[in-house]
């Protein structure tokens, strides 16, 4: 017995000796490397028998697995739609060139591979008129629903990413709800609770409208920040109650009409408020959400532990004509962010990665999602007379008058995130956070995320990945980028890198 144990243990560590690092992908605080990928030189990073850490030991569990990550991406607004489209009739190939850029999720591609994309139901403060689907006053049957008020332009667009990304998730969600559901204005306002029962239907109409649009869909929200009523663009302030009783009247909609698996995910604001808006909607109506989202514009990342510490595993019996199931896992989101026009690229590079792009998922986000996807250099165009964005916000990528394109951080932070979790296999599963801490003198100079992504075929090794920031710059004494030298641990064995100032994402593959 003890003999065949030995031959047991001398198989398993020359399978993981015959691990190595062959795929990097970077971006250096200095620009030189921009979402680019290499392979090592000489040759591949080989994890060998362990021998003195680094200055910082970046130490891999693979056996604590937590939630599922399913993508990265930002909102098509009508704006975002707009500039998109008419790049596409100015400058056909360099429109389809961004759209690759930004879509492609295939293995191996040269592309960061978003995958989740936020659509807003009617207007916002970046749209060129406020609009919903039914603007006919009193119309409480909804006969003059139309989703043709949506502009032709995000159709078109829309069918484009999913051209390229199958995969897509597709998430919609108000801004407002009509404005005769309200005080006579969708800008600012709360909504008139006769018509709970009357909105839940719009949302159910929203969902088969864009069906009927071939666009499927993978989420819903009740109400985009619900504690915001801002008088200038498309708000509505909304108390708990009221949308928990909009979500249970769309759940039992959505099930009656085969959308079963249209998550409805709640709260859609900012991390401040985590201890008390969305765990009073779990109390109140979680059996009829999936999740909730979080926004990032106040309060701190580790506030979503306020939550998921009360609700790590949210388990409900959900009843259908046709089946009985369990909505299984309250799922965490980080559905938006903006960049402004003027900050500092490489400081707002640290702090995407620390809060929302490794940060946010350490915290339970299954999504790290932006605003805008795309604007142009002023942040335009808005909806006129908003004083939202001030000073402006800025897309995920610009695109300018003459037909060209730009990425600008946010697209970089998320690029390297997203490598990190697509899928390896055609309709393979997609990454999954495991356990990751990191020791060694130089411990606080890395911001580390671990992610494993499983096969189809039981006999493919597994991808494990890191997305690893080192931010040892300096910048709060003298400015001094340092390189760390960093030993991974991983299944009793060892690689040593360098990782420079910047994000770094690379991969192994090891048995299940």
């Amino acid at each position: 017995m003890q003999l065949s144990m030995r031959f047991v243990l001398l198989g398993f560590l020359q399978i993981a000796s015959c691990q190595q690092i062959w795929d990097i992908w970077q971006t250096t605080w200095d620009r030189q490397k921009l979402f680019t990928y290499f392979q090592p030189s000489p040759g591949p990073i080989n994890f060998v028998p362990p021998g003195p850490i680094g200055s910082a030991d970046i130490v891999i569990n693979d056996s604590a697995e937590y939630q599922t990550i399913y993508g990265f991406g930002g909102s098509l607004t009508d704006s975002s739609a707009q500039i998109l489209y008419n790049l596409k009739n100015r400058n056909s190939a360099a429109y389809w060139n961004l759209m690759d850029y930004l879509f492609n999720a295939t293995d191996g591609a040269n592309s960061a591979g978003f995958s989740y994309i936020r659509v807003p139901l009617g207007s916002t403060d970046f749209s060129t008129n406020t609009y919903s689907y039914d603007d006919i006053s009193g119309d409480a049957p909804l006969f003059q629903f139309s989703i043709g008020a949506t502009p032709s332009y995000v159709w078109t667009v829309l069918r484009d990413m999913l051209s390229i990304n199958s995969q897509l998730r597709i998430h919609v969600l108000p801004w407002s709800p009509p404005g005769w559901m309200k005080q006579g204005t969708m800008d600012g306002g709360y909504l008139n609770p006769s018509y709970i029962a009357v909105m839940a239907n719009y949302l159910l109409k929203s969902v088969q409208g864009f069906q009927d649009q071939g666009i499927p869909i993978y989420a819903i929200s009740i109400q985009n920040e619900p504690e915001n009523s801002n008088p200038t663009y498309p708000t509505c302030s909304m108390p708990v109650s009221t949308e928990g009783r909009i979500g249970i009247a769309l759940r039992t909609l959505l099930d009656g009409y085969g959308f079963d698996d249209v998550k409805i995910i709640g709260y859609e604001h900012n991390w401040v408020d985590a201890a008390n808006y969305p765990v009073q909607l779990m109390q109140q109506a979680g059996s009829a959400f999936d999740g909730v989202s979080f926004h990032c514009y106040q309060g701190s990342v580790n506030q979503q532990a306020q939550f998921t510490s009360l609700y790590p595993n949210k388990v409900s019996i959900v009843s259908t004509t046709f089946s009985r199931y369990y909505r299984c896992l309250q799922e965490v989101y980080l559905t938006e962010c903006s960049g402004t026009i003027g900050s500092d690229w490489w400081s707002d590079i640290k702090w995407y990665m620390d809060n929302l792009f490794i940060g946010s998922l350490t915290y339970g986000s299954s999504s790290g999602l932006m605003w805008n996807l795309a604007l142009d250099g002023n942040g335009n165009p808005k909806l006129a007379g908003t004083n939202s964005c001030n000073p402006p916000c800025r897309g995920v990528v610009q695109v300018n008058s003459d037909g060209t394109w730009s990425p600008n951080q946010e697209f970089y932070s998320m690029a390297q995130a997203s490598k990190a979790i697509l899928p390896r296999d055609v309709g393979g599963p997609w990454g999954q956070r495991i356990g990751v801490s990191v020791g060694g003198s130089l411990n606080w100079a890395l911001v580390v995320g671990a992610y494993v992504t499983k096969r189809v075929s039981p006999w493919d090794w597994n991808r494990y990945s890191l997305v690893v920031l080192n931010w040892d710059d300096g910048a709060t004494t003298t400015w001094n980028p340092r390189p760390v030298t960093t030993t991974i641990e991983f299944r009793g064995m060892q690689a040593t890198y360098t990782f420079p100032v910047g994000v770094t994402t690379l991969w192994w593959y090891a048995p299940n």
